[in-house]
């Protein structure tokens, strides 16, 4: 597709991969909403990258209704959405974190575990998703044509201890990509699935300040980029799945 023209609806939109695949589609002239939980944030973002701003939480089915109507009556139309709000949480403290005391969500053992700990994330990182991308599908089909990509995440292609809920959010994610792919590329849909690896970013902060980068490491930026070549890519064809793993990170 080319992303002159076209319009975007990027959810978590504020930080991290987010932003930077928003900023990177309005660059290329793309017609761009970003979503965000954050009003103050939501707002000097969109200024900054040229968006529209959608204050709205994926985990509300109340939100997603009045995202889409906001949307659709400033752009009239979706061609592509990006799954991009997430939550989860990390082990470890980064030097940075440490220094400046911020408070990171730790991941917990099995044993730890209540219902709670995956409600939390499975109503942003699988429901918020799927909601999201039913109300997609529908506009898609009646229009026989969209695009829908869902960042996963390298969590979802193998399992780790003390990962049971951020985990098992990206497998059933990925699942359902395949599941998207399957029923909508009849109607000349691309269903993306896109699972990068570590990126420092607000990830697992309570504050949801971004960390900085590590040279090792791959940046929002990059993963940007990959997101947008692959839309790039000829309507007649599709990348069902992207993995982005950091060359060297250790």
């Amino acid at each position: 597709m080319e992303i002159k023209g076209k319009t975007f609806l990027v959810t978590g939109g504020s930080s991290g991969i987010g932003k930077a695949t928003a900023k990177l589609l309005s660059e290329k002239g793309g017609k761009v909403a970003i979503t965000g939980r954050n009003p103050e944030k939501l707002r000097k973002v969109a200024e900054e990258i040229n968006a529209l701003a959608i204050h709205a939480d994926v985990a509300s089915d109340e939100d997603i209704a009045k995202t889409y109507e906001t949307f659709l009556e400033e752009f009239g139309h979706l061609d592509c959405l990006v799954n991009n709000a997430g939550i989860g949480s990390r082990q470890t403290l980064t030097e940075h974190e440490k220094k400046n005391n911020i408070k990171v969500n730790k991941r917990k053992e099995l044993t730890d575990l209540k219902r709670e700990d995956f409600q939390a994330v499975y109503d942003i990182n699988v429901m918020g998703a799927a909601m999201m991308g039913a109300k997609a599908a529908e506009l898609f089909k009646e229009q026989k044509y969209g695009n829908i990509v869902n960042l996963g995440s390298t969590a979802s292609l193998k399992g780790y201890a003390t990962g049971s809920v951020y985990v098992s959010s990206k497998f059933a994610l990925r699942g359902m990509s395949q599941c998207w792919q399957a029923e909508l590329r009849p109607y000349n849909v691309r269903v993306i699935h896109v699972n990068p690896s570590e990126v420092p970013t607000a990830f697992g902060q309570e504050t949801r300040e971004e960390r900085p980068e590590e040279p090792s490491k791959l940046t929002a930026v990059e993963i940007g980029h990959a997101i947008v070549s692959s839309l790039e890519m000829d309507d007649r064809g599709f990348i069902p799945e992207l993995t982005v793993w950091a060359t060297n990170p250790f």
